[in-house]
């Protein structure tokens, strides 16, 4: 098959295979299926869970890699790595604080 459907929501994010929103930018963790039948009834799945999601089929075709090609223009803003930033920003408070205890090997 040359071309496969997708799903997407109202804010613009793409259902992953973890049935998950994702930016679309990793396009191998991508739900996709060959099958519009199959593409509904994974629509209609996501929408029963949550059912304020306005969610779509999009039609794409396949890359080189076998990939879904996603128009630039249907894509959201990229979203933050939430746990990087937090992970940086908790290992530097720490080594930051008057409280922080020594460990043992600077104690002698």
């Amino acid at each position: 098959m040359s071309e496969v459907y997708i799903i997407q929501n109202q804010d613009k994010l793409f259902l992953s295979k973890q049935r998950t929103w994702q930016d679309g930018r990793e396009l191998a963790s991508l739900y996709r299926s060959p099958h519009k039948d199959e593409a509904v009834n994974e629509m209609f799945e996501a929408n029963a869970k949550d059912y304020s999601q306005r969610v779509k089929l999009v039609e794409c075709p396949l890359n080189e890699r076998g990939q879904p090609q996603i128009d630039p223009e249907i894509l959201p803003p990229p979203l933050p790595k939430a746990n990087q930033t937090q992970s940086l920003a908790l290992d530097s408070d720490v080594a930051d604080t008057p409280d922080a205890k020594p460990t043992p090997e600077a104690a002698h």
